[in-house]
């Protein structure tokens, strides 16, 4: 079973479902260069190591995160604290129930940029996952509203990219959404955290949550 806290790469594909949301993470195989690529691929096969499945017809959103899907061992699991809450704030537990931390949707912020706060079960270390451009987050959402095009915008190739920042700005991870996918993945980057801080469990549930938890 892989430790998600030895590995500071991921790679998140959404499965098509039409009733549930479902996804699987891996980590991805040797970079074949160094830095940022474009939808660069990874050389050699992905290992895969989490399914995810959101639980269908529930009042309050809950996602469960487990070694495979048998779904006979979970991981962690997402859960809203209360309904139609606008702050969406959402506990992170870990297979005996403990609370490992909490996401945060910054509603205000989120308006302009969806904006999210991560914290630790301790209230120890706060982690802000920021939409990276504005311009490009208020063309996503213009695009939308259009007629016609706004039932396409999901395949279309505009960045949803996130930045994790530390309360004096320090980004420590990136979350990049893949252009031109019939299905959404997104390539997870902490190795500017290579101490770690942020356990990597949060940043698992952060990036399935920017996705499932915005109805994308």
């Amino acid at each position: 079973m892989i430790d998600p806290n030895a590995h500071d790469r991921f790679v998140l594909h959404q499965r098509i479902r039409l009733v549930v949301n479902q996804y699987e993470f891996s980590v991805p195989g040797e970079q074949a260069t160094e830095g940022e690529v474009v939808d660069a691929e990874p050389v050699g096969e992905d290992e895969p190591f989490c399914f995810v499945q959101q639980k269908r017809f529930k009042f309050k959103e809950d996602i469960g995160f487990f070694t495979d899907d048998s779904k006979s061992q979970e991981l962690l699991r997402i859960k809203a604290r209360k309904r139609f809450d606008p702050r969406a704030t959402y506990d992170i537990t870990g297979p005996g129930g403990a609370v490992i931390g909490t996401i945060r949707k910054v509603f205000g912020a989120s308006l302009l940029r969806s904006t999210f706060v991560l914290q630790d079960s301790a209230g120890g270390v706060e982690i802000s996952a920021r939409e990276k451009s504005l311009g490009k987050a208020l063309f996503r959402r213009f695009v939308g509203f259009v007629p016609v095009v706004g039932g396409f915008a999901e395949w279309l190739p505009i960045a949803y990219d996130f930045e994790f920042s530390t309360p004096d700005g320090r980004v420590i991870g990136v979350n990049r959404r893949r252009r031109w996918r019939w299905r959404d993945v997104y390539d997870l980057d902490f190795t500017a955290d290579p101490d770690r801080a942020l356990d990597r469990r949060l940043v698992l549930a952060a990036a399935v949550g920017m996705d499932a938890l915005m109805a994308r």
